[in-house]
């Protein structure tokens, strides 16, 4: 039996405790939820109605961003020369990793390692496709992939909160410049 489709009001309460909930794990990962609710401007029972625990709450958080940073890729390369899309998408991968960052912290081993898991595949797919475009340009080396690229990013979900801010961006354009095609 299919379930029935989401009224709107349900859908747009659920979107926004998900942006709410982004914004309360940037600034602090120990976020509680009842702060998620008030900045959401919904009641707790909302909230738990939609997510029943923290876990469903920042798996949740977590697919979005996954959704959000693969479907930029695409769009990106539409207004933007490959290695400038590139670049824009990096620029997205810094503020997922602050997110993925604040998740891990939050989340058991195995439930991280599952999203993890699931999530490699489609960032896998928008990285091909923005290389592939890089290399068609002869902007980006033939001789990277999308693994190279996923394990070149993978500092950023380790690196100290205290530095995050001030060096993140800087050395995903360390790893742009590494990619690029030299003349």
């Amino acid at each position: 039996m299919t379930s029935a489709p989401r009224r709107a009001d349900a859908t747009e309460n659920r979107a926004r405790i998900v942006e709410a909930a982004r914004a309360e794990l940037t600034e602090d990962p120990d976020f509680r939820l009842n702060a998620v609710a008030q900045r959401a401007g919904v009641g707790q029972g909302t909230l738990y109605r939609h997510f029943p625990t923290r876990a469903d709450l920042l798996a949740e958080v977590y697919r979005a961003d996954v959704d959000e940073l693969v479907a930029a890729a695409g769009a990106l390369l539409e207004e933007h020369a490959p290695a400038d899309a590139l670049r824009a998408w990096f620029d997205r991968v810094a503020e997922y990793a602050r997110v993925k960052r604040g998740v891990y912290a939050a989340l058991e081993v195995a439930t991280w390692e599952n999203l993890s898991a699931s999530s490699l595949g489609p960032i896998g797919d928008a990285i091909t496709l923005l290389l592939d475009a890089g290399r068609s340009a002869g902007e980006i080396r033939d001789d990277v992939d999308a693994r190279d690229v996923v394990i070149l990013i993978g500092y950023l979900s380790r690196m100290d909160a205290s530095e995050f801010d001030s060096r993140a961006r800087h050395l995903l354009g360390i790893v742009l410049d590494g990619l690029r095609t030299r003349p």
